[in-house]
């Protein structure tokens, strides 16, 4: 009996509990109906809000920057045909609207994917001019969800500042091209030329830190080099 007593009064107790529980939501429901009873014109006002950002942003994506990224696109592919040709005066542009080449493409379109890959091609001409600090600047206006453009962009960098004598610079931004991109070669290729120049700069720990990478996970790019350059790091 005293058994079956504990098993009622533990379903009453049960039972009162979920009563609490409902008793309780009804409570917070009322208290939520009488919050917007008291907040409906404001709450009517951030929902319309909301409904003209997000139209708005259609809008702006359909209207603005789709038309302006096909525009972009065209000025473009001008400059690509003038740096087929061999023209690259005309490819890098940027003397005359009619022939906006590169440098004319990134100041027109700046806030467009192409924009900022016509920077790239314009910092990459620069450079071959030997305007390197010019180069730089334009290379550093360059981003892309791409991991393999952004590798070379942070060693073309490098370049520019190596041409800079700011070595230690260059350095820095080897060692970001090395870590940008999942793709061997690249990673191989800027992990070797990090080493090359920590060895110039005589940080040795750090060159053969490099050097030892590709020993462990790019020999077959290497052709047995690094075991060479750790050698060589011993004796620098």
């Amino acid at each position: 009996m005293a058994k079956h007593t504990t098993h009622t009064d533990k379903k009453e107790l049960e039972g009162k509990e979920t009563v609490e529980v409902f008793k309780d939501l009804d409570r917070g429901a009322l208290d939520t109906e009488r919050f917007i009873e008291k907040h409906a014109k404001k709450l009517a006002l951030v929902f319309v809000f909301l409904v003209a950002a997000v139209l708005g942003y259609f809008a702006y994506e359909q209207f603005y920057v789709e038309p302006r990224n096909e525009e972009a696109t065209l000025s473009y592919l001008a400059a690509q045909k003038n740096l087929a040709d061999g023209k690259q005066d005309l490819a890098l542009g940027g003397k005359t609207a009619a022939n906006p080449g590169y440098l004319g493409t990134y100041k027109d379109f700046s806030d467009t994917h192409v924009g900022k890959l016509s920077a790239y091609n314009a910092g990459l001409l620069k450079f071959k001019e030997g305007k390197y600090q010019e180069a730089y600047d334009l290379l550093d206006k360059f981003s892309s969800k791409n991991d393999v453009l952004m590798a070379l962009k942070f060693g073309a960098m490098a370049d520019a500042q190596l041409n800079l004598n700011k070595n230690e610079d260059a350095l820095s931004l080897l060692d970001k091209a090395t870590s940008a991109s999942e793709d061997p070669y690249t990673t191989y290729y800027f992990t070797r030329k990090a080493g090359i120049v920590a060895l110039a700069l005589k940080k040795n720990s750090e060159a053969k830190k490099y050097f030892s990478a590709i020993d462990e996970k790019y020999q077959d790019y290497d052709n047995g080099m690094s075991d060479a350059y750790i050698e060589m790091v011993k004796y620098y």
